[in-house]
């Protein structure tokens, strides 16, 4: 049986999303693959709200943190965290040998924005690491309030992680500041795992520039040049059949229209924190909900493996907590093409399984 996915990712594809992958392939050095790369990019600018060029990696999400990390750092990297994707940065940063610094937020709760303001100030970073939103915790951080600070640190690159975020909530990503913007195709964006797109400021190319020992496969400069200088090629093969479902996808999320797909986001963000709130307790610090997935306490103790088995037989799979918080509590994701219908027979199955 066919389960519906209401987990921070891989998340539910459409079928015809799905079947654009089928389409008959085509060289990766030819005319066709440059219009498709380039028709890509055009769209995806307008989703990230960016100017700046945009760059596909054949990768998950972790291989665009890597190359952003690696080439964003040419003295020390700040990385402020907020939960387990946070960390990860940082245990990418140390196995690459790049110079950096964790700065933790308790579990729940969202940057502290002074915090950044007082360890920029030291003049010790060079680049600095967010994550927009931790599908860990279900915290959302409020990275307007960190380009505010961001601004008296001109010489500092800012790494912003949307894996999780980008296409289910509004990122005006030139009007923040940020420098390389990264996502993954198997979240908000509604497509198959296997892509991760970023923006590519001007100031994160001079960056790049100057740093050696940028990496090989995920060395961003290598990938913004070959669109300059090879005019939208990818420097290996990239996956041609995610970029067929990718430009397709593309298509009907403007299509949709973006404000209307923030909104529908919302709107099912709120169904399941009311849910939560009636029969649990949200785990997230309430001024920093994530709009796209909710972490919930199980302040009932239920047997979460067991009803996500309950759920199984009826065709629906949600997520345990993460981490140390596996058992305490469990997490529903709505996020790309979802609707409100769709979250309310989710949330009456579990009502119904657990007699609530």
């Amino acid at each position: 049986m066919h389960k519906k996915l209401f987990i921070p990712g891989p998340i539910e594809v459409r079928k015809d999303v799905l079947e654009k992958m089928a389409t008959p392939m085509i060289g990766h050095r030819s005319k066709e693959a440059s219009e498709l790369q380039k028709n890509i990019s055009d769209k995806m600018k307008k989703v990230f709200n960016t100017k700046e060029e945009i760059l596909l990696s054949t990768s998950s999400g972790t291989g665009l943190l890597e190359g952003a990390i690696r080439c964003s750092t040419a003295k020390r990297a700040a990385i402020f965290s907020v939960g387990a994707f946070g960390n990860r940065w940082y245990k990418i940063a140390k196995c690459n040998n790049v110079p950096a610094d964790l700065f933790e937020e308790d579990w729940g709760k969202a940057v502290n924005v002074d915090r950044i303001d007082k360890v920029l100030a030291t003049g010790k970073y060079d680049s600095i690491c967010v994550t927009h939103n931790e599908t860990s915790t279900g915290v959302m951080n409020p990275i307007e309030d960190v380009a505010e600070i961001m601004k008296k640190y001109p010489e500092v690159v800012w790494c912003l992680d949307t894996v999780s975020s980008m296409g289910g909530t509004k990122i005006e990503v030139d009007k923040l500041g940020v420098d390389i913007c990264l996502t993954s195709s198997q979240k908000a964006l509604g497509l198959p795992p296997g892509m991760s797109i970023c923006s590519f400021s001007q100031k994160a190319v001079e960056r790049a520039k100057k740093i050696k020992f940028r990496g090989y496969y995920l060395d961003l400069l290598s990938l913004y040049n070959c669109i300059h200088e090879k005019n939208y090629q990818y420097p290996s093969t990239p996956s041609i059949s995610h970029m067929f479902a990718m430009d397709y996808q593309l298509d009907r999320i403007l299509e949709e229209g973006l404000e209307n797909r923030y909104k529908r986001h919302i709107e099912m963000a709120e169904y399941v924190r009311n849910w939560a709130r009636e029969y649990f307790e949200l785990f997230a610090d309430e001024r920093y909900l994530s709009n796209t997935l909710t972490n919930i306490k199980n302040t009932r103790n239920i047997n979460v493996a067991w009803l996500n088995d309950e759920l199984g037989k009826r065709g629906f799979q949600i997520s345990n907590g993460y981490g140390k918080l596996k058992g305490k509590a469990f997490r529903i994701a709505h996020m790309a093409d979802f609707n409100l219908s769709d979250v309310k027979e989710l949330i009456d199955t579990i009502n119904y399984i657990l007699k609530l």
